[in-house]
């Protein structure tokens, strides 16, 4: 984190603790994620360029935890268990979910967060951006209201992340989004607003809710 912080002289990147974190999520202990990080450090690769991400994976599923997070964490409600990894280093958006995500750190990564109450007319501004170093073996709960989008690496080599969520969140819509007339919502149970940089969110028909930089971690 020393290194990164160096990189970044205009950046302020923060440690994880409960209090600083407080307002997005909360740290996660106690169900025994182990498993889980040791199957994805041996089975999952990191794309050369980009990110890859799989919103439901059979052989995650399979261990206890993921009844145990069912149960415990949200309250029977179904969900399943992907995964997000790659070489991201910009912002690029920010999205929301109705029900908290549980972000898994299977190597060290970068999570840049924002509050939904902080979009007004529709427009978020990048500079209210909190930047949080996840050590590897952490996992944190992301509250529904915070906003976040794909991890950013701490090295060259890229990151890997255990992402958990409401089951069907991040699949396609049945129906066009212009049906609903909401202009956040880009997928199931998945609303974004993207940085107008992003040229293949744009090419999405992502709304440019994003104004000010795209926040970029050197490395």
């Amino acid at each position: 984190m020393e290194e990164l912080i160096k990189l970044n002289p205009g950046l302020n990147i923060r440690a994880l603790d409960r209090k600083s974190f407080r307002e997005y999520g909360k740290i996660i202990t106690g169900y025994g994620f182990a498993g889980l990080i040791d199957w994805m450090a041996r089975e999952t690769p990191i794309p050369e360029e980009g990110n890859i991400y799989k919103s439901s994976v059979p052989e995650l599923e399979q261990f206890d935890v993921m009844e145990n997070l069912k149960k415990g964490f949200y309250g029977e409600m179904p969900v399943q268990i992907g995964y997000c990894n790659g070489r991201n280093s910009t912002l690029n958006g920010l999205e929301y979910h109705i029900g908290s995500e549980i972000n898994i750190a299977v190597t060290d990564l970068i999570l840049m967060l924002g509050k939904l109450q902080d979009v007004e007319d529709g427009q978020y501004d990048a500079e209210n951006v909190d930047i949080f170093f996840i050590p590897e073996g952490a996992a944190v709960q992301l509250y529904e209201t915070t906003l976040h989008f794909a991890p950013c690496k701490t090295t060259a080599d890229g990151f890997k992340c255990i992402v958990v969520l409401p089951r069907g969140t991040n699949e396609p819509l049945e129906n066009d989004k212009a049906v609903y007339g909401d202009r956040f919502l880009f997928a199931r149970n998945k609303w974004l607003l993207a940085h107008p940089e992003r040229k293949a969110l744009m090419e999405k028909n992502a709304w440019p809710g994003i104004t000010g930089n795209n926040t970029k971690i050197n490395c």
